[in-house]
Formats: structure tokens, C-alpha cells, sequence
């Protein structure tokens, strides 16, 4: 594949501006969760407060997923997004000022985070519906992986800059940029036309949430995955994010910290390249076995918490946890009707989410009861039977493109990986089925990406 066939999807004018949205919130947000993390750590000192301020961010948004999802399938995404923006942008504003003049307290920083998290409900459905609805199917793993380029290479001097910024002139600068990239986003985004939403008979509420809820059990692979990520990103949120920055203050320091993140995004950017020239015949699949590579960085981190060997270990993590971001999303936006999209993106995220602030509660006491090291050593074992349980199921294993990739002749299959699989996956609505296996479906998943690794 040739450059300009990996920038195709540029071609077109209304993915181009939301490229563009996307790239200037990033540059921005990728400061804020180190700022944020430091500027509590700041004020208390205090893993469990951390955990308190992260948890108050999770807990809204995940209350407020589905209302997210049907708002977003009932109403145009591209608004959706641009007052979500401007709601995060002032919430943003809001903390910059109040750490900059030092009148930040624990409580106030809690009920910013809140509202933050209400208003990523709505945008979490939207942003996964969108892409879409602006490029061709054929080129949604050259789209989704040119907004993973952009994210992973701005986020790798995000969180050193953050470190840099928290060790000289304080928090709350980085914060500020975060707010400016919100607003400067709603422009870029007020940029992007769609066509009209289809007219849909009307319902109410319930009635669309049980059409999306439909969708989401019907899918065996969707519901398998999300069950998977509920346990995944709660430990990610509690080993990693909340007793990862307590081991950093008493070892390598908050730059130690930000160099190691930025190590992911280094692997996140890396993989990306490849998967920008590389097609995926079995994206999902790939991603799951991607996943293995999270457990590096927490077994590091509790049995040898140094700098370089945390790096090494988060720049595998990164590439591995961009295959399934890139898989998953790819798989969702090709096997779910664009008119139930978002709702069944809520369902997902709803279940991913849903162990996130468990995770960051349960943490911070547990590492005072019993020490963070061997608390994260446990969880890295949990993580990695997880996903052997995720890739037990033949639904993952057998879901393949549903249209034949942009490029065949860079197709990449994974039989070497889990041979024998069979070719399963047609395009699911209402209450039709993708999935490979005939027992009931039950349980419950995330956004594409390992979804706290991304602020958004």
C-alpha cells in the first residue's frame, strides 16, 4: 500500500474536518489525565482520593451511556459532538483556573469530574456511529487507523510535557490547553454535514434502548468481549491508572511516569503504521490476542518498578492495545446497522465501564491494606486469564470482515494463531445475528480501544 492509499480517507472533505476536530482535542486532552492525577495527588497526597476523583467521572458517564446512545441515533451526531465539546471545554476551564489560583479542593475537583463524565456519555456513542457516515466501508480500518496515528503521536509528548508542566509551573496549565482544544474542536466539528437521520416511527425512549439491547445480545462476539473488558478495564483502572502514579511519586518520580505513558503511545504510533498498510482479515480476533500485551507493564510494575523497563514493557502494551482498538472498531462499525450503532455502542461501553470506578475505589485501600506491588503482581494474573477466557469463545475466534478489505493484497490473516477458525459475521440489525454459536447470549463490554487507556 502506498502512502496516498493510507491517506484515502482524507479525500474526503467531511472526514478531513472531523480528522482535524479530532486532532486538536487530542493535542490538548493528552496532557490532562497526568495534570489531573498529580494535581489530586497534590491537595491529598492520597491514593484513595485519586481513585475517589477518577470514579467521579466514571460513575455519571456510565449512568448516562445509554441515553448517550439513543440521543446520538436519534439526533444528528456532528451536534451531539459540538455541544459535548463545548460542555467539556468549559468543565476544563473551570479546573485550569481553580488549580492555577490554588483554590482547587478535593470536592470541587470531584464535581467537575462529574460532570465531564456526563457529558462523555453522550459523546462516547456518537464518536464510535460517526466515521461511518464518512467514509466508505471498505476504507474504515484506513480511517479508524489514521485517527489512532494522530492520537498515539500526539499523546507521546502529551504526558512528558504534562510532567514537565506539573514539575515547574503547576497542573493547571495543562488543563487550561485541554480547555482551549475543546473549543477550538467545536469549530472544526461545526464543519462536518450529514445527510438527515432516517425517519424512524415514533417511539419512545425504552423502545429504542430495547432495540439497541436487541442488537447487543444478539451478537454473541459483542457481548463475549464486553464481559471481557468489564474485568480488563477495572483492573486497568485500579492497578494501573490509580496505583501506578502512587508507585511512580515514591520511586522514579512524576517525568519517570510520564516517559513510561509515553512509551505506550510510541507503541500505539508504531503499530499504527502498520495496520495504515497491513489489512486485517480477522480484526477482532487479532485484537483480542493483542490484549496478552497489557499484562507486561503490570507485572513490571509490581515486581520492578525502574523507568526503562517499564517503557519497554508499555511499548508493547501500546501496539498491542491498538490492534484491538483498531479490530474492534472496525468490527462494530461493519456488523452493526449504522441506524442502532450508537446504541449498541453504549451497551458496549456501558458493560466495559461499568468495573471502571469499582476499580478505582477498591484500589487505593486495597494497596494501603496489602501494598500496591502485590496487588498489581494479582491483578496482572487475573488480566491475562481474562482474556484466555475472551478468545475461548468461537464467536471471537471465527468473526471475520464483513466486506473484503481496501488492499487485498496486504490481507493478513491469524490461522497461525488460532487455526481451524471458520468464516463467520453478516451485517447485524434489529434482531438479526453476527455470531457464530448458537447458545443464548448473556452478560455484558467497551468503546473501541481499551477505554480508560483513552480519555476519550
Amino acid at each position: 500500500m502506498t502512502a496516498t492509499g493510507a491517506l484515502a480517507p482524507l479525500r474526503e472533505a467531511r472526514f478531513a474536518w472531523f480528522y482535524s476536530a479530532r486532532v486538536v482535542s487530542t493535542a490538548g486532552s493528552a496532557m490532562a489525565p497526568v495534570a489531573l492525577a498529580f494535581a489530586v495527588l497534590a491537595i491529598t497526597d492520597s491514593a484513595t482520593a485519586l481513585g475517589l476523583v477518577l470514579a467521579a467521572r466514571t460513575v455519571p458517564m456510565i449512568l448516562f451511556l445509554l441515553v448517550g446512545g439513543v440521543v446520538s441515533d436519534r439526533f444528528s451526531r456532528t451536534a451531539v459532538i459540538r455541544v459535548a465539546n463545548l460542555l467539556s471545554g468549559a468543565t476544563q476551564a473551570v479546573a485550569a483556573l481553580l488549580v492555577i489560583t490554588g483554590a482547587a479542593n478535593l470536592w470541587v475537583l470531584v464535581a467537575l469530574e462529574a460532570v465531564n463524565g456526563t457529558v462523555a456519555a453522550f459523546t462516547l456513542p456518537a464518536l464510535q456511529s460517526i466515521v461511518p457516515q464518512l467514509v466508505r466501508r471498505e476504507q474504515l480500518q484506513r480511517a479508524n487507523a489514521l485517527l489512532s496515528f494522530s492520537r498515539s503521536g500526539l499523546t507521546i509528548i502529551g504526558p512528558t510535557v504534562a510532567a514537565l508542566l506539573v514539575a515547574s509551573v503547576g497542573a493547571g496549565w495543562a488543563l487550561a490547553a485541554d480547555a482551549l482544544s475543546w473549543l477550538v474542536a467545536t469549530v472544526l466539528i461545526g464543519r462536518v454535514t450529514l445527510p438527515p437521520m432516517p425517519r424512524r416511527s415514533k417511539t419512545n425512549t425504552l423502545h429504542e434502548l430495547h432495540d439497541g439491547w436487541v442488537v447487543f445480545t444478539g451478537n454473541t462476539w459483542l457481548w463475549v468481549v464486553v464481559a471481557g473488558f468489564a474485568v480488563m478495564n477495572g483492573i486497568h483502572a485500579g492497578a494501573w491508572v490509580t496505583l501506578g502514579p502512587t508507585i511512580a511519586v515514591h520511586t522514579f518520580g512524576a517525568q519517570g511516569w510520564g516517559l513510561v505513558l509515553s512509551a505506550e503511545s510510541v507503541g500505539l504510533l508504531a503499530m499504527t503504521v502498520v495496520m495504515l498498510r497491513v489489512q486485517l482479515r480477522r480484526p477482532l480476533l487479532s485484537g483480542v490476542v493483542g490484549m496478552f500485551c497489557c499484562v507486561g507493564p503490570l507485572t513490571v510494575l509490581g515486581t520492578a518498578p525502574h523507568v526503562v523497563p517499564l517503557m519497554i514493557a508499555a511499548f508493547v502494551a501500546g501496539a498491542g492495545t491498538e490492534v484491538f482498538s483498531l479490530g474492534w472498531n472496525v468490527t462494530m462499525q461493519e456488523n452493526i446497522d449504522g441506524s442502532l450503532l450508537s446504541r449498541a455502542s453504549s451497551y458496549d461501553a456501558l458493560g466495559s465501564f461499568v468495573a471502571i470506578p469499582v476499580g478505582q475505589l477498591l484500589f487505593g485501600p486495597l494497596g494501603e491494606a496489602f501494598g500496591a506491588r502485590p496487588v498489581i503482581i494479582a491483578s496482572a494474573a487475573v488480566y491475562a486469564l481474562t482474556v484466555l477466557l475472551v478468545l475461548s469463545s468461537r464467536s471471537v475466534r471465527d468473526m471475520r470482515r464483513a466486506v473484503e478489505p481496501a488492499n487485498p493484497q496486504t490481507v493478513v490473516d491469524v490461522d497461525t494463531v488460532v487455526p481451524g477458525a471458520r468464516r463467520t459475521g453478516a451485517r447485524a440489525t434489529g434482531g438479526s445475528s453476527a455470531r457464530g454459536e448458537s447458545e443464548p447470549p448473556c452478560g455484558a463490554r467497551s468503546r473501541a480501544g481499551f477505554a480508560i487507556r483513552r480519555r476519550r
